[in-house]
């Protein structure tokens, strides 16, 4: 899960940041970015002790995202940036801008700016600092699988409030996504301001209502 902070660290490049996101696909919510700059010296000493078993955030169940959240919370050797794309940023931009827009965010609160930005997937626009796109490198980089959690456990929390603001969708059981319960509840109610109206589903039950 070092691979490839040793390569950049090997390159001089010493400064990291990890950087995910969660929420591309549901059909309600924001969506959410993290980025994560550990010290070196400290992910190097405790990337098999206390980091042990960080993963890829869709692999941990939600006690260990919860767990590994807290303890990156509130570790002095990491700096976390944590930002947003809106519903409305969203619907006006595209998913895939509003999502890179969510990620320069999140790594524009670190300071200082890290020298290279490691980012889960595919090349992304517009961020501050250099960055080495790596499908799948929230499974494969500690950095990023740090993010991953961060950014899930936020956009879980994010959901899990906007269902006391509309609690008839079940947004705090599926988070947003397109399950059964929640197309349900869209073709009885309609959408809610939560809802992305740029996406399919949603758009044609805006038009029925």
């Amino acid at each position: 899960m070092l691979r490839f902070e040793q390569e950049a660290w090997t390159g001089g490049l010493l400064h990291l940041a990890g950087v995910d996101e969660a929420g591309r696909g549901p059909l309600a919510g924001p969506v959410v970015a993290a980025a994560v700059a550990f010290d070196k010296d400290f992910l190097e000493a405790e990337a098999d002790k206390s980091l042990a078993g960080l993963d890829d955030s869709k692999k941990l169940p939600a006690a260990r995202r919860e767990f590994f959240h807290a303890l990156l919370s509130a570790c002095p050797h990491a700096r976390i940036g944590v930002a947003s794309a809106s519903v409305e940023e969203i619907d006006s931009l595209n998913i895939l801008r509003a999502t890179h827009l969510a990620m320069a965010r999140a790594v524009a609160q670190l300071a200082p700016l890290p020298d290279l930005a490691l980012v889960d997937g595919l090349p992304v626009q517009g961020l501050p600092v250099p960055h080495r796109a790596i499908v799948g490198g929230d499974a494969a980089s500690l950095s990023i699988a740090a993010a991953s959690v961060i950014a899930k456990v936020t956009r879980d929390r994010l959901m899990v409030q906007l269902a006391a603001d509309y609690p008839d969708y079940g947004f705090e059981r599926h988070k947003g996504y397109g399950t059964r319960e929640h197309l349900d509840a869209l073709r009885r109610l309609g959408p809610c301001p939560a809802h992305r109206k740029s996406f399919a589903p949603v758009a044609q039950l805006t038009l029925e209502f």
